[in-house]
């Protein structure tokens, strides 16, 4: 003790740096501790006091601090008094990078008059476009909407998880009634009508749910959101399953419809609510870390796959996600972009042969057999040279079914390039290692042992175990393009 005194002067510094470089908060920091010791965990004020060199860690509780951020426990003594600076990086494209002139061609009239033009001229629908304006304002946002998850806790009050005859009381005392039905003859025969609203307060919900609870309570959740965010005045979609590519009341002709942005901004709050209701954030939160961010620990909540990715996305301290849900060929229904991924394919547009090496669709055009066989989601490591810049991405995914039963993919992943330089890594000499181990090996290659260790330390930091589990495959190369990339060879690193 007397030695770490002497040679402890920027401890609490250091601790405190390191903590908020990784956006963890002192509870989520001391749960950390008691996950891997919880008879030697510091208290939250006793980490306060650290930090504010008011107190000085035994070499116990410093060697667990030390291993939670992947450091030697000498770093953070006086021999080291080096603090690295955290790494910026260039922004994504988009407008902030665009110079905008003239700028009177970006004025609201000429918008408002050319966006109908432009939409009916592609064929895009106006909900279409809407839900592209939503998705950038959520990627802008970092999925970050403290009114709705304000709503949703006062709703649930931060229980989890939450039954669904818990919900039904929640429901009853916001002054809704449920009622149910059968299969809706009047749908297309390719579709089915899980759940509906009737205004002002009737919640009509399919029979065919009662088999499938984790749906149910979602369907249950949304609508619950929709009676408190918007008093239950009826302008929001039905909740459909459907084999094509989108059920919705826009004209099968491109252009915007009046109520296009309502209604999509509608399904958003209120898919957002449900997700905070079912998972509120600081109970969710603590609850990855305790699951090490495992996808199927959701079965433990009663929830989706595809909630408890969304909402990974939603709460983590570390900002730099991507979300997929992808349906066959090539089409994705929903997706989520904070990292800036570049795609080969959008949810406005439908392609028959995207770069086959993303895991998204590797496992789409699996043989039955095969999809059979997958039962485990599926981690990857990968590359991609976006233009001058190579990237370094790790996904985690799932093939599951629908409620029509239909094949889809869900995938979660996050951009390590962040992760790997802030924790002092040499972030693009990493990239630089296992893409060369690719090009030897023609698109896949092993990650070479240095690279892998820094990576395996950078999971053990984000405390997301299906990033070291990635390390047990090949590395692949992937393309931001479609799979009719026009250089040779092809999938080129």
């Amino acid at each position: 003790m007397a030695g770490l005194i002497r040679q402890g002067h920027f401890l609490g510094a250091k601790l405190r740096t390191l903590r908020k470089r990784n956006g963890l908060t002192l509870e989520e920091l001391s749960a950390r501790c008691v996950q891997i010791d919880a008879a030697t965990a510091p208290s939250v004020s006793y980490l306060s006091m650290v930090e504010t060199g008011k107190r000085m860690p035994s070499a116990a509780t410093l060697g667990l601090l030390a291993g939670i951020f992947s450091k030697e426990p000498r770093w953070f003594l006086d021999e080291n008094t080096e603090i690295e600076a955290i790494p910026t990086r260039p922004e994504r494209g988009g407008l902030a990078a665009m110079p905008l002139e003239p700028a009177f061609l970006f004025s609201n009239e000429l918008l408002q008059n050319a966006l109908p033009e432009l939409l009916s001229q592609t064929g895009t629908t106006g909900r279409q476009f809407a839900q592209l304006l939503i998705r950038v304002w959520q990627e802008t946002r970092h999925n970050d909407f403290p009114d709705i998850e304000r709503a949703a806790e006062q709703a649930g009050k931060r229980r989890m998880p939450l039954s669904r005859h818990e919900l039904l009381e929640i429901a009853k005392d916001r002054g809704l009634s449920v009622r149910w039905f059968d299969d809706d003859s009047q749908q297309p025969h390719d579709a089915l009508v899980r759940a509906r609203f009737e205004a002002p307060g009737t919640v009509l919900l399919n029979r065919r749910l009662l088999g499938r609870e984790e749906r149910l309570k979602y369907d249950l959740a949304f609508f619950i959101g929709h009676k408190i965010l918007h008093n239950g005045d009826g302008l929001v979609s039905p909740h459909s399953a459907t084999h094509s590519r989108e059920l919705e009341p826009s004209p099968t002709t491109g252009g915007m419809g009046a109520q296009d942005v309502l209604y999509a901004w509608r399904d958003f709050e209120c898919s957002f609510f449900a997700g905070a209701l079912l998972c509120p954030r600081l109970p969710f939160r603590r609850f990855l870390i305790r699951e090490a961010h495992s996808v199927s620990a959701g079965a433990k909540l009663g929830v989706t796959p595809a909630l408890i990715m969304r909402r990974m996305t939603a709460v983590s301290p570390y900002r730099h996600w991507h979300f997929f849900d992808a349906y066959p060929p090539g089409f994705l229904r929903a997706v989520y972009r904070a990292n800036g991924i570049p795609l080969p394919w959008g949810n406005m547009s439908l392609v028959s042969d995207p770069c086959p090496r993303w895991a998204v669709f590797r496992l789409l055009h699996q043989t039955p057999e095969e999809a059979a066989a997958a039962l485990q989601p599926k981690s990857q490591i990968s590359i991609m040279q976006d233009g001058k810049r190579a990237r370094l991405y790790c996904c985690h995914s799932l093939l599951t079914r629908d409620a029509l039963d239909a094949v889809h993919v869900l995938s979660v992943g996050v951009d390590l390039l962040p992760a790997l330089e802030a924790q002092g890594y040499d972030g693009e000499g990493i990239i630089a290692a296992i893409t060369d181990s690719c090009r030897q090996g023609g698109g896949n290659g092993e990650i070479p042992a240095e690279a892998a260790a820094s990576i395996r330390a950078a999971s053990q930091v984000l405390n997301i175990a299906w990033i070291a589990a990635a390390l047990d495959a090949p590395a692949r190369v992937i393309c931001p393009r479609s799979g009719a990339c026009p250089r040779e060879p092809r999938c080129p690193v």
